[in-house]
């Protein structure tokens, strides 16, 4: 793992270096699924066919529902009761998520509305094949259940024909009707654009890897996505003295198992501390079994940085926006209030982030690549639209009016001015 001081002069230009090579190599996938979208727009079924042989030796789109029942039916009961807890507290943490529609009527009998609309069709995407994430259905699946979305559908590799059945169990937990065995970025046009089994839907939403996420970004304004980047996984620790190092190296190692891509940075004021978590990785990467993912992870974009005090530390984490913080200090609460930017923060000893990836209740599809500068994670107000309803009285216009037309004229725009000045009553 590179390790940074802070009190190197070249500390800042060295570190945005490292962030923007990790970004670079996230978007650098962008040119090479544009032909597969394109393929997959004009040949449909016959191309998503292709890409799912090549990619996952998979040659079933939709699996029957004898056949997800039959794969339901072999999971283990331990299974299905931990997706039922998850799934009970993912919901009730977003059922309070909802918003209430807003209905004004002012001093001129105008009245103005703003209602939130749900979505009517959405695509999670839940990532498969060697990997499977039960936990991301529930975590796409639930708040457009809450919303009220009419049409939920999930795109999902298998493998050789085969999905996860925790996968498919969760889905039938969130009453997913519609269920399509296929991924990657032709997984993804096939949403946005429809083939001829599959109908088109308004948004696109879930974690997937680079390709995915560059196929996300490249069909955009045909359908709707989140309002960030839902990429390989991050997280920036932060630690002092009272820091368990065997702790914080398990969480850094729990990061970086998820993709090479993934990126992993320690922060401390402790230079013992640093090299004693070091130590422990180096020994705790020899007992999980994605041991050579973790390790690539960690060797191209794990950062150990000495930084020697907490104003340069926020500044840090404000400028890395991870997608998840752990604010491992003893002193936690005089970070929370000026740390902006971060997905989600787990402050004190005991919130390990892989709890929040499962069943804490919180939402574990976050914004990555510093898009936490600018957006949130996935919530219920990602499966809404919220339109304005306006409806005028005759005094409203008329004592309104005189002054649009004013700016109407104003910015030349007499077309403007003249629809609202033929409503006014003559005087």
């Amino acid at each position: 793992m590179k390790i940074l001081n802070s009190n190197n002069q070249n500390f800042d230009k060295i570190l945005d270096k490292l962030l923007y090579q990790r970004k670079n190599k996230v978007q650098s996938n962008s040119v090479s699924v544009t032909s597969i979208i394109k393929d997959v727009k004009k040949n449909r079924d016959k191309a998503l066919l292709k890409y799912e042989k090549k990619f996952n030796q998979n040659n079933i789109i939709v699996p029957t529902s004898k056949q997800i029942s039959k794969s339901i039916k072999s999971l283990n009961k331990k299974i299905k009761k931990a997706i039922d807890i998850a799934y009970k507290r993912i919901y009730r943490f977003h059922s309070f998520q909802k918003f209430k529609n807003i209905s004004y009527i002012d001093n001129l009998n105008n009245k103005l509305e703003y209602k939130y609309i749900p979505i009517e069709s959405v695509a999670i995407y839940v990532p498969g094949s060697s990997v499977s994430y039960p936990s991301s259905v529930l975590m796409n699946a639930i708040p457009a259940v809450v919303a009220g979305v009419k049409r939920v559908i999930m795109i999902n590799p298998g493998f050789k024909g085969k999905q996860n059945p925790a996968v498919l169990y969760a889905a039938r937990k969130c009453k997913i009707k519609e269920i399509y065995s296929i991924g990657g970025p032709s997984a993804i046009a096939a949403a946005a654009y429809g083939t001829k089994k599959i109908k088109k839907v308004n948004k696109i939403v879930g974690p997937g890897n680079s390709y995915v996420a560059a196929a996300k970004k490249e069909v955009f304004g045909d359908v709707g996505i989140e309002g960030m980047t839902a990429g390989p996984s991050e997280v920036t620790i932060v630690c002092d003295k009272f820091s368990n190092p065997e702790w914080v190296a398990s969480d850094l190692i729990g990061q970086a198992e998820h993709d090479n891509l993934a990126q992993c940075i320690l922060i401390s004021k402790e230079k013992k501390l640093i090299e004693k978590v070091k130590i422990e990785i180096s020994k705790q990467l020899k007992e999980i079994p994605r041991s050579s993912i973790a390790k690539k992870s960690l060797k191209i974009n794990g950062i150990l940085m000495h930084i020697s005090s907490d104003k340069k530390i926020v500044e840090v984490v404000n400028r890395i926006a991870p997608e998840h913080l752990e604010l491992n200090v003893k002193n936690y609460k005089s970070f929370i209030a000026k740390i902006k930017n971060s997905g989600s923060i787990c402050y004190g000893k005991y919130a390990v982030m892989a709890m929040t990836d499962y069943n804490i209740g919180s939402n574990h599809v976050l914004p990555t690549n510093g898009s936490a500068k600018y957006s949130s994670g996935i919530s219920v107000n990602e499966f809404y639209k919220r339109i304005s309803y306006i409806n005028l009285s005759k005094k409203g216009i008329e004592s309104l009016g005189p002054s649009v037309i004013t700016l109407a004229n104003y910015e030349g725009l007499i077309g403007h001015a003249q629809s609202v000045k033929k409503r006014i009553r003559r005087k």
